[in-house]
């Protein structure tokens, strides 16, 4: 397991020194891959190997069609004005069909690990030569998969896999002896500007982790419509993490005075420093229905919204 580093002991600009030339000499003349989501721990991974490899390194957005609004398009922009060229590789049906019938919350997220890093990271290795796939694991991360809460879908020595017999290369993780607070401040040292190092969290199986049940292309429009809302009215209330989950079960509603089945949105928003423990945001009862008000009107299909009140433990941050 690796030795943790606290914020308080971290010191930036000797790690950001330290794991730029460490990364070096792992690669050497070769070259490297990483995957930016935009996610903080992935931008400043992508900062890291571009720090430590400039042209040995080739960046890429997966579109896997669970991303939220618009995401592909801002994160290559941001990072073109850093100067860092990402390419964007459409794979959107390879991981719809492979999550098409599932509706355990494991099989979900093995089926995303499965198809990211066997198929279609196994397939862009191949074709570039490329050894190694540069990653940003955190300590949360493996925590919370070596204790049998969930399967992230980023662990695999810590569990006894080997990425290069199992994918064809191997995996270099700089951040696993950070948390979210390190990481953000070697971000911050490392050039990010702060919409990126300060972004929420997000998780890797993206809006697949946000749908209970099976997912489906009209499900991921759906929490994709909520999102936009929930992000829109908390992103000024300072938390942690604030997401929308939509439930399997069709609840019945009202609309023009009759009976209305439809669907739920659940509503998280939490204050945390790590994510290890984690609160519930008391938020005003104001903002409260005004969110319930906007995603009824505006998101087709709901007729329900609820607020999670549980904290972390025994609840999680994600809810599948």
């Amino acid at each position: 397991m690796a030795t943790e580093i606290t914020l308080q002991e971290l010191n930036p600009e000797q790690f950001i020194a330290d794991k730029a030339e460490d990364i070096r000499r792992t690669v050497g003349d070769g070259t490297a891959i990483n995957a930016l989501s935009g996610g903080v721990d992935s931008s400043v991974v992508t900062m890291l190997g571009h720090k430590a490899l400039g042209n040995q390194l080739r960046t890429v957005f997966i579109q896997n069609g669970l991303m939220r609004e618009g995401e592909p398009e801002r994160v290559v922009e941001l990072f073109r004005k850093l100067g860092v060229k990402v390419e964007i590789i459409d794979a959107r049906d390879e991981f719809l069909d492979a999550l098409t019938g599932l509706t355990d919350p494991e099989e979900k997220r093995e089926a995303v690990t499965q198809t990211f890093y066997r198929d279609v990271f196994g397939r862009i290795v191949q074709q570039s030569d490329a050894k190694y796939l540069l990653q940003g694991t955190i300590l949360t991360d493996i925590d919370e998969t070596v204790a049998g809460i969930k399967r992230q879908h980023n662990v695999f020595e810590q569990l006894g896999i080997d990425p290069q017999e199992a994918f064809g290369y191997k995996i270099i993780e700089p951040l696993i002896q950070l948390r979210k607070d390190g990481v953000r401040k070697v971000g911050e040292t490392a050039g990010l500007p702060e919409e990126l190092f300060q972004r929420i969290p997000f998780p890797g199986p993206a809006l697949a982790a946000r749908i209970i049940g099976e997912v489906t292309r009209d499900k991921l429009q759906t929490v994709r419509k909520a999102t936009v809302i929930v992000e829109d009215l908390l992103k000024d209330t300072g938390a942690f993490q604030y997401m929308a989950i939509l439930h399997e079960d069709r609840v019945t509603g009202m609309r023009n005075g009759e009976r209305d089945y439809g669907q739920q949105i659940e509503i998280r928003c939490w204050e945390s420093v790590d994510a290890r423990t984690a609160s519930p945001t008391r938020l005003p009862f104001d903002t409260l229905e005004e969110l319930a008000r906007q995603i009824t009107e505006n998101v087709s299909g709901i007729v329900s919204v609820t607020y999670n009140i549980a904290t972390k433990p025994p609840s999680t941050i994600e809810v599948v």
